[in-house]
C-alpha cells in the first residue's frame, strides 16, 4: 500500500516539476523566486505546482504586479523562499547524518545548522544582496533575524513529522531508498504550513520580502517589489 502511494507521489511530482520548470520561464518573477518555486515543487510535488499557479503565475499579460500584491501571495513568496533555500541544507544534513550514522538530536542539529546556513548565507543574503544596496555583509545583517524566525518554525513543523514517519518506516533513514525522499518531502510540506503564519508577520512588518515582478526591460534593475503594505 505504502509503496503504491509513494510511486504515485513520485510520478505526480515528476509531472508537476516538469510543468513548473517549463512554464515559470515566462512568468515575470525574480530569478531567485523562480528557482525557489522549482525547488518547492521538487520537495512538495503537485502542492508546489498548485501554489505556483495560484500564487505566482501571471493570469493575464500585464497583471503580475497587481496579482501578487495580495498579502497572502506575498507571504507565499516569503515562505516558499525560506523552504526552498533551507530545504537544500536540511536534506544535505539528513544525507550526511545517514552517512555518518547520526540520529536523534545530533541529526536534528546537523540539519538545522546546514539548513540555516544555506538559507541565510545564500538564498537570503547572497541572492538578495541587491535589495541591501549590493552589500553582502549588510544583507547578512538585515536577514539574520527574519531567517532565524522562519527557520525555527519550519523545523518545528518538519522535525516531528519526519521523526514520526521514520518510526513507522524504518527504510526512511536510508537516502538510497524512495522512503527517505518521500518522508523528507512530507516533512518539508508540513514545515511550510507551520512557517506560513510567521512569514505573514515578517512580511507585514517589512522584515522579509514577498513576491516580486521582473519585466524583461527592467531585468537589470532587479525588478519591482509588489504590494507590500
Amino acid at each position: 500500500m505504502l509503496d503504491g502511494v509513494m510511486l504515485l507521489w513520485f510520478v505526480l511530482t515528476a509531472a508537476a516539476l516538469l510543468f513548473v520548470a517549463v512554464d515559470i520561464r515566462t512568468t515575470p518573477e525574480s530569478p531567485v523566486l523562480k528557482w525557489g518555486f522549482v525547488l518547492l515543487t521538487a520537495y512538495t510535488g503537485v502542492v508546489g505546482a498548485f501554489l505556483y499557479v495560484l500564487g505566482c503565475r501571471e493570469p493575464l499579460p500585464g497583471l503580475h504586479e497587481r496579482y501578487v500584491a495580495a498579502r497572502w501571495r506575498q507571504t507565499l513568496g516569503s515562505t516558499m523562499h525560506c523552504v526552498a533555500g533551507d530545504g537544500v541544507g536540511i536534506i544535505a544534513g539528513a544525507v550526511l547524518s545517514s552517512v555518518f550514522g547520526l540520529a536523534g538530536l545530533a541529526e536534528v542539529i546537523v540539519e538545522y545548522v546546514l539548513g540555516f546556513a544555506f538559507g541565510w548565507t545564500i538564498f537570503q543574503a547572497l541572492f538578495m544582496r541587491d535589495m541591501a544596496g549590493g552589500s553582502y555583509l549588510r544583507a547578512l545583517r538585515s536577514t539574520f533575524i527574519s531567517e532565524l524566525l522562519s527557520m525555527n518554525l519550519l523545523m518545528a513543523g518538519m522535525v516531528p513529522t519526519v521523526m514520526t514517519l521514520k518510526a513507522h518506516i524504518p527504510a526512511a533513514a536510508d537516502p538510497t531508498t524512495p522512503s527517505f525522499w518521500f518522508v523528507m518531502s512530507m516533512g518539508l510540506l508540513v514545515g511550510f504550513i507551520v512557517a506560513y503564519p510567521m512569514n505573514w508577520w515578517l512580511v507585514a512588518y517589512h522584515l522579509k520580502h514577498g513576491m516580486m515582478t521582473v519585466r524583461p526591460a527592467a531585468a537589470g534593475a532587479h525588478g519591482a517589489r509588489a504590494g507590500m503594505d
